[in-house]
């Protein structure tokens, strides 16, 4: 299985906050930022290490350094993760995903992207919510496009859906998730899910 669900008390208090109905946009935002931490210190385990000679006060040794890291949200929903991976990963160059989902249908529409090359990056794909799978899978397709071959996926909640379609699309993608819900509804929402999480970002509801 390529599904890793975080078990930590600060994750579980902030997935709380956004869980619920009566949470304003801008408590929203700042609990969308406060889980993502989490889900970017999970993500980021295995991340390559550069080794670099450095000097402290007292004598020279050996430190390490994360280089070549790219962020790609999808928007717009991932954009309520950015904002943490800019402030924890040091030189993290950001790419961007833009598909919109088909009310009808569920299936993915393409309406922007632009990424940098990535043959060498270790690529976070910020898509908090994993519901049919197909935004998630057609971001991966994008990213494998410009090169990458290190992909890891941060969710905020996943459905067995969307983590079964990215197993038979992309076994080797890692998905990072706070929680791992029930099912779909019959309008492809996850249930118990949090609503619409761009919505809820941004106050369109």
């Amino acid at each position: 299985m390529n599904l890793t669900v975080i078990d930590h008390p600060l994750a579980r208090h902030y997935l709380t906050i956004l869980r619920n109905k009566d949470t304003e946009p801008q408590q929203f935002r700042a609990a969308a930022k406060g889980l993502a931490y989490s889900l970017v210190m999970e993500a980021t385990k295995r991340l390559p290490l550069q080794q670099i000679e450095i000097e402290t006060p007292m004598e020279p040794t050996v430190g390490y350094a994360i280089d070549n890291v790219v962020a790609v949200p999808v928007l717009r929903a991932g954009l309520g993760m950015l904002d943490a991976v800019l402030e924890m990963i040091p030189n993290v160059k950001v790419g961007f995903a833009g598909v919109a989902r088909n009310e009808e249908t569920a299936q993915p529409q393409e309406y922007y992207a632009k990424l940098p090359d990535l043959s060498d990056a270790s690529v976070l794909i910020c898509e908090p919510m994993l519901a049919t799978g197909g935004s998630l899978s057609w971001a991966v397709d994008k990213v494998k496009g410009s090169g990458a071959k290190s992909i890891t996926a941060l969710c905020v909640v996943t459905a067995p859906d969307g983590v079964k379609k990215m197993y038979e699309d992309h076994p080797d993608v890692q998905i990072i998730a706070a929680a791992h819900d029930r099912e779909l509804n019959e309008n492809f929402y996850i249930v118990p899910g949090l609503g619409d999480m761009g919505d809820r970002l941004f106050g369109t509801l």
